[in-house]
């Protein structure tokens, strides 16, 4: 049963991405917005052929923004975006997945090394320029995945530019059904994928919080903390409304120092 779920899933997976590779090549995306639809409905596709089903509360942003969640595995964008189309900001080593790799990058998906100290300048550029274009920008400042039971500190990174335009910051939420689909700890990429494509059904809840605007000469790091402590009040919420007790930390006063020494570093 499994054998054949894997495969069902596999099949449509790959049909879906492979007709929007080919569509992308005959009509690419007019501009960044466009690009930013495109990808939505894209992963859209891929997400119902592996029978992703997302719950969602909260506001939905339906203006320019910047949407920072916290990050638990690669099939975040397939259950965020979607809902909220954006252009989001990916690690180095997705541009080089096969097929996956090539649609991200012809939708203008960032990609960043983070290794480069000059990648993380460019992408912070390409920030600006989406944001300032009215193009919705997807981070997950935490830097890296995690089990989804905490939310790191998060990167400054991003809310300067957010604070300068004027732009709001969204907090949100991710949580999946089963603690299993997290991809932490090193796992490869293909052992995991290939038990979630096993999985039947992956069911994900994603929360929208009310939109978080710079104060008066705010430290970029200070409004991080700021996002970092709504992220992780909204994914408590998430945990008691699905019976558990709570395992995110509450938001801490202190948590600007730690972020402040991140990223200093």
């Amino acid at each position: 049963m499994k054998a054949l779920t894997s495969a069902r899933h596999f099949g449509r997976g790959l049909f879906n991405a492979l007709a929007e590779l080919g569509a992308i090549r005959m009509a690419p995306p007019r501009d960044s917005r466009a690009a930013a639809h495109r990808l939505a409905g894209a992963l859209g596709a891929v997400g119902r052929a592996h029978d992703i089903t997302t719950t969602v509360t909260g506001e939905v942003p339906r203006g320019c923004a910047l949407i920072v969640a916290n990050h638990v595995s690669y099939l975040d964008p397939i259950a965020i975006l979607p809902v909220c189309p954006a252009i989001p900001i990916a690690k180095g080593e997705v541009h080089g997945w096969p097929i996956v790799g090539a649609i991200a990058g012809a939708l203008g998906v960032m990609f960043v090394a983070r290794t480069e100290p000059m990648a993380r300048v460019r992408t912070l550029r390409r920030v600006h320029d989406l944001l300032a274009s009215g193009t919705s920008v997807l981070n997950f400042a935490e830097g890296t995945t995690t089990t989804g039971a905490s939310v790191m500190p998060f990167w400054r990174g991003g809310f300067g530019i957010a604070a300068r335009l004027g732009i709001p910051v969204v907090p949100l939420a991710i949580r999946y059904r089963d603690p299993a689909c997290a991809w932490t700890g090193g796992a490869t990429f293909l052992p995991h994928y290939l038990e979630t494509l096993a999985r039947p059904r992956i069911g994900v809840s994603l929360r929208f919080g009310a939109p978080i605007h710079a104060r008066t000469g705010e430290l970029p790091e200070v409004m991080a903390a700021r996002t970092r402590n709504a992220v992780a009040a909204l994914l408590e919420r998430m945990h008691l409304d699905a019976g558990l007790r709570p395992r995110v930390p509450s938001p801490r006063p202190d948590a600007v120092l730690s972020l402040a020494d991140r990223a200093a570093g």
